[in-house]
């Protein structure tokens, strides 16, 4: 006896039939990367929506076409331009692998999207879900996918009440999935089993009484919905504490410095940090030895927690007034005086970003 026949009445083919009638009449399908629909333009959108939700990345996704409509120009876009375009959506690595994978498209595949899954996830950023999103989406293929909302109806349709990144549980899911996923209409049921996790199916508080599968859900018969998927046990994070050094000029200008190309925020450009809170005199020393500069004055502001996925980021901004700008630094490749006035398109971790907007309406 098969999964599926041992834990819902539903048939394959009698779950797509549900799925897709509640497409056609409820689905999204006016979503910007749903018109003009390309393989380029499905792959960016598929990038951008992993682990950000639609309505964030629909700015976003228009502003990025809107620079680099081709592969070809995302190919030959300078990095910095790339990331400014991401600043705000987190995760950089997406952006950065955005511009790997096209440029190995457009060097060994004559800039023509692969449409087989085994190539598709040899490129970077691209694993088994996206590309099955691609394929299906893209080239209408029967591909089967398994992001954050599919796995989310499946759990609660099966009733799974083991967490989902189990391996054991993540195979079974898989299984399932690929025994739903159509021949026929394969795009429109990618969609839909999406849309239906979006905008249904969702966390916390699911829309039961409209869903095509109100009947059929084990979660929903059990009153278990709101509990399903189990969410990754949670483990104490280490919290780790720095200073963010504003040091500008009167002149509206902020000294940044690239980031090293690993790490967090890699290859962004951000504010000089020091470990942990330094006293006044110990900043003056920094600024003098660092960067050869005069500190007229520094505060010390408020606080703030920034969370990565393993640790979490203790900032504190010290807002310091220098008197002159010095020469090598505006020659060195990897400092900027920033110009709050009129920013350049380079990108900036999110904390950063709002400090200097801040910043620009303080001065």
């Amino acid at each position: 006896m098969n999964t599926l026949q041992k834990e819902t009445s539903l048939t394959p083919l009698r779950f797509q039939q549900l799925l897709l009638n509640w497409f056609d009449y409820s689905g999204r399908k006016d979503l910007p990367w749903q018109q003009d629909k390309t393989p380029y333009r499905v792959w960016v959108s598929e990038i951008m929506l992993q682990q950000t939700q639609v309505n964030t990345v629909i700015t976003y996704f228009n502003r990025f076409i809107k620079h680099f409509p081709t592969l070809e120009k995302l190919a030959a876009a300078n990095e910095d331009a790339v990331l400014h375009l991401w600043t705000g959506l987190g995760y950089y690595n997406r952006a950065r692998n955005l511009q790997k994978t096209a440029k190995i498209i457009v060097q060994h595949y004559h800039g023509q999207f692969p449409n087989q899954l085994s190539e598709l996830e040899k490129l970077p950023g691209i694993g088994r879900s996206t590309a099955g999103a691609i394929l299906s989406i893209a080239f209408n293929q029967p591909a089967t996918i398994l992001d954050g909302n599919v796995k989310r109806v499946l759990t609660r349709l099966h009733g799974i009440t083991e967490w989902p990144g189990i391996k054991e549980t993540t195979e079974q899911l898989w299984s399932i999935a690929e025994q739903y996923t159509p021949m026929q209409r394969t795009a429109d049921y990618t969609q839909a089993i999406m849309d239906l996790g979006a905008t249904l199916c969702i966390r916390g508080k699911p829309r039961c009484l409209e869903c095509p599968y109100q009947l059929d859900c084990s979660a929903h018969a059990q009153g278990i919905e709101k509990t399903l998927p189990l969410s990754k046990p949670r483990k104490t994070l280490p919290i780790r504490q720095v200073t963010l050094l504003i040091l500008h000029k009167r002149s509206h200008l902020v000294l940044l410095e690239k980031r090293a190309p690993a790490g967090i925020w890699a290859s962004l450009w951000s504010l000089p940090e020091v470990n942990g809170i330094p006293s006044a005199a110990e900043i003056r020393k920094i600024c003098k030895q660092r960067f050869q500069l005069q500190v007229e004055q520094s505060v010390l502001g408020q606080s703030f927690r920034h969370t990565f996925s393993h640790f979490h980021l203790d900032i504190v901004p010290a807002l310091v007034t220098v008197k002159t700008t010095n020469t090598k630094i505006m020659e060195h490749t990897q400092q900027i005086w920033y110009n709050l006035q009129h920013p350049q398109a380079v990108g900036l971790p999110a904390p950063v970003k709002s400090l200097l907007i801040h910043l620009e309406k303080t001065l």
